[in-house]
């Protein structure tokens, strides 16, 4: 049984579990984005079916199965942090988690199937939405009272490290696939989700580790006044998950929408799955641009609130749609389209996403009761779940026996952008009456009680499973 000892707490310097974690993310978001990058390619181009031949899917059945496997790997967040919270705690519920996950990518490389693909993107989606909440949890798990203003840098360098990694696995991955075909294209993601563990391993004996919660974890979540913090984050995801409805679509409709477009940019011809490379490259600039520059300069006219940024968001959202129909309106019109054009509306939706996910990932942090942290991030994650549900349900409901799209062109994009714009409306009214309550782990929920920090001194192997 491990040990637990107090956390000696730096006011200045980050804890030393910290770059463990973020490595881990890094290869880990490398993974799961360069899998997913190449997704619709490989349905509707390398699909086959058992006797060896070409199968591939219509472009709407893509779309649906892509954002099907985004609710899906955007709702096992849930059963992560129920794991976490309640019964194996963090550490433990992301190592065996994460071997499944690293299944899911060799399930994909060996078999190029529609067998294949339900068992790859089956263990996948239970791997990456597993450990995801716990994750980000367990970051922000390694402050406390003394150094909790150091919270927002490290929730900033680890939305920096998803980034890097989405940006780089987008840029390679596609060409392995054009190149080398799937099977080089999806081993690779499966070795990094391999690196990943055992990034995050070797940390073991770094991190602070809180232990489960047991029964106190569901004594939390239905008694007050732990229920009315959760119902109240509950229903912020609601308004969050319409911008994943169409955000998300960047990996879907965009790509396709690319496939028409010419893509000859700096001397080289880029391949459509490669564009949305650039939303990795813009949150990377905007992060320490909105940091240092774009909220200093707002905060001295009016005070800009974490839900001030979320609002501001939807209204970029509602912008990039509006873009991308003018895109489709234009190629149905048989224009010749640069493929600038649609990085005008990258742009606008990264500027959305970092006002909305990044900013989101502290807030929800913050406002979670101590004993339920993984639980109220895996509720911040369903808003993507949602959101891709709604973009799949969508894509399902508009197709004809076919499988072919009875929407069409400009109205396609123009209905998500009023139904964002509608969202923006009731969330308005809906931010007056949210009143904020920051959760700290080592004090109590008053934020005032004892600062002591538990973390593992020995069994690595065990390390959240005892009591101090």
């Amino acid at each position: 049984m491990a040990e637990y000892r107090t956390l000696p707490e730096d006011t200045q310097r980050m804890p030393s579990g910290v770059p463990y974690i973020v490595g881990n993310e890094l290869a880990e978001r490398f993974s799961f984005y360069g899998m997913r990058a190449i997704l619709v390619v490989f349905m509707t181009t390398h699909l086959r079916d058992a006797s060896g031949a070409l199968a591939p899917m219509t472009p709407e059945q893509a779309k649906t199965a892509f954002h099907t496997f985004g609710m899906t790997a955007y709702f096992m967040p849930l059963l992560g942090a129920i794991l976490s919270d309640a019964w194996l705690g963090k550490y433990r519920t992301i190592m065996i988690i994460s071997l499944g996950y690293c299944l899911g990518h060799a399930a994909l490389a060996v078999d190029d199937t529609r067998l294949g693909l339900f068992i790859g993107l089956t263990l996948i989606a239970i791997g990456a939405g597993g450990i995801k909440p716990c994750v980000s949890a367990h970051v922000g798990d390694q402050f406390g009272p003394r150094n909790q203003h150091l919270l927002e840098r490290v929730f900033g360098w680890f939305y920096f490290s998803i980034n890097l990694g989405s940006f780089a696995s987008q840029l390679l991955i596609p060409v392995l696939l054009h190149r080398s075909g799937p099977v080089l294209a999806f081993a690779i993601p499966g070795i990094l989700m391999g690196l990943a563990t055992l990034i995050f391993w070797m940390g073991r004996n770094r991190f602070a580790h809180i232990p489960p919660a047991g029964t106190g974890f569901v004594r939390e979540l239905i008694h007050e006044p732990g229920r009315s913090y959760v119902l109240r984050l509950l229903a912020l995801t609601c308004f969050i998950s319409m911008f994943w409805a169409l955000s998300e679509q960047h990996g879907s409709a965009w790509v396709l929408q690319a496939e028409r477009m010419d893509r000859e940019l700096f001397g080289v011809t880029w391949l459509p799955s490669q564009v949305q490379a650039i939303n990795p490259v813009l949150v990377l600039t905007f992060i320490p641009l909105t940091s240092y520059v774009i909220y200093p300069a707002v905060g001295r006219v009016f005070r800009l609130t974490a839900l001030r940024k979320i609002g501001i968001g939807f209204l970029f959202t509602a912008a990039a749609f509006t873009i991308s129909a003018f895109i489709e309106a234009r190629l149905d019109a048989g224009a010749h389209l640069h493929i600038v054009w649609q990085l005008f509306a990258y742009v606008l939706m990264t500027f959305a996403e970092v006002l909305i996910y990044g900013t989101g990932l502290e807030f929800f942090y913050s406002q979670a009761p101590n004993r339920l942290k993984s639980f109220v991030m895996a509720i911040f994650l369903l808003s993507i779940s949602i959101g891709n549900g709604v973009a799949a349900l969508v894509n399902l409901v508009i197709q004809d026996e076919q499988g072919h799209s009875r929407i069409t062109g400009a109205s396609y994009y123009l209905t998500f952008a009023g139904l964002m714009l509608l969202t923006c409306a009731l969330f308005s009214l809906y931010a007056r009456g949210f009143r904020e309550h920051r959760f700290v782990q080592g004090a109590d929920d008053t934020g005032t009680g004892d600062p002591r920090r538990a973390v593992a001194a020995n069994d690595p192997s065990e390390p959240e499973g005892a009591r101090s």
